[in-house]
């Protein structure tokens, strides 16, 4: 292969694993790039996870053999029978060395390379009809993160020493290309995460719930958000400093977790200062009316703080057309208000307040009234962004 060629190869693995959105594409195109820069018939990557011992196979692609998947869930090998990943980058490469690809064939040792002889891999290869491999360690922040392995099958020309010095190339690259993904999902993650309590913050919420709304829209899927308010927490914060009042926010939302996970797939989140929220997708407005009151008993029974305000709203419940998250947000809100200002130890529901359908619902006549119409001077919570405050809180 010319150096044009394999420099175009290079490049090329690169793009694709920049044009990944995802852990899983990118593991994906490096697997592939690798792959057809080197000729191969197959190509996996594959993780160390030293906790447990393990080699995990992360993605095969190409000609993958019966029992091989694309994202295996269960294909992993005890790294000590693959002992030269170990050996050569704690032994030789701590010693002064580069970690370096070697090849292995189904006949046994190749390229005089006796001591990195490996039986399982020769098993393998002859297990799966291939002829021969080429495996590089990836090195990621200074340390063995795992291995690039591509392989041909029986009859095809054997990986030669220029094969194995390309394959180190691409291993750097493939590295390269994981630590960029690692930083994308990092990125990511702080974006939609509340800091002080590790819960989604209102960007992800609003993401969420603008989905939720379409698949209401579209399959009649029962959409449901509760809102809370932690009382109590300016008082906390006045007599016993911040920083009592941040533990009081991270407990609460220790708890908002624990009910969340009562509804399978429910998003609980901090909106911002002392107001948290749980979005729920597909259980009915009854169990998630029931999952409120449990959250509003635990939160009662935190050493800190005055318990909390919580309003429900549910497509379940008789609230009128839901077209939007905004409309959600709006009377799960005015619900929190009535529940703030009357003290009350459970949950106020939207469309469960009596009179005649809900237009004779007081959260609802509430939430869809304008702006300071009937005396309310409240503005309800609908897509204008939010700052996050700190445990400074109005409560």
């Amino acid at each position: 292969m010319g150096e044009d060629v394999r420099l175009r190869a290079v490049v090329e693995l690169a793009q694709g694993m920049a044009a990944a959105h995802a852990p899983r594409e990118s593991w994906r195109a490096a697997a592939l790039g690798a792959c057809r820069a080197l000729n191969g018939s197959f190509a996996a990557l594959s993780v160390w996870e030293r906790d447990l011992g393990r080699l995990r196979v992360l993605v095969n692609v190409g000609e993958r053999a019966e029992g091989e998947e694309e994202f295996p869930e269960r294909e992993s090998y005890p790294v000590n029978q693959f002992p030269e990943i170990a050996e050569f980058l704690h032994e030789r490469w701590a010693g002064g060395g580069e970690p370096h690809a070697w090849v292995e064939t189904a006949e046994g040792p190749a390229g005089g390379r006796a001591a990195g002889y490996c039986h399982e891999r020769v098993t393998a290869l002859r297990r799966r009809g291939r002829g021969c491999c080429v495996v590089a360690p990836i090195v990621l922040h200074g340390r063995a993160w795992g291995e690039l392995y591509v392989a041909r099958p029986v009859g095809a020309p054997v990986f030669d020493r220029a094969d194995a010095d390309f394959a180190t190339v691409l291993a750097a690259v493939v590295a390269a290309g994981i630590a960029q993904t690692e930083r994308l999902e990092e990125a990511r993650r702080l974006a939609f995460t509340d800091a002080l309590t590790g819960l989604a913050n209102r960007r992800a919420v609003d993401l969420r719930l603008d989905e939720a709304v379409e698949r209401h829209r579209v399959d009649g899927v029962v959409v449901s958000l509760v809102v809370c308010d932690v009382n109590g927490l300016k008082r906390v914060n006045d007599t016993r400093g911040h920083a009592v009042g941040d533990r009081l926010l991270e407990r609460f939302g220790s708890v908002l977790s624990v009910c969340g996970a009562m509804l399978p797939g429910a998003l609980a989140a901090r909106l911002g200062g002392d107001e948290f929220c749980l979005l729920s997708v597909g259980p009915g407005a009854d169990e998630v009316v029931r999952v409120a009151e449990e959250l509003c008993v635990r939160a009662g029974e935190l050493e800190l703080g005055d318990g909390v305000a919580c309003g429900v709203a549910s497509t379940g419940d008789p609230i009128g057309a839901v077209r939007s998250g905004r409309r959600l947000f709006r009377l799960a809100d005015a619900a929190q208000y009535r529940a703030k200002a009357a003290r009350a130890v459970k949950p106020v529901v939207a469309g469960r307040g009596g009179g005649e359908g809900e237009e004779g619902d007081p959260v609802v006549r509430l939430a869809d009234a304008p702006c300071g119409e009937g005396g309310d001077r409240r503005r309800f919570r609908g897509r204008e962004p939010r700052g996050t405050r700190g445990a400074r809180g109005s409560s």
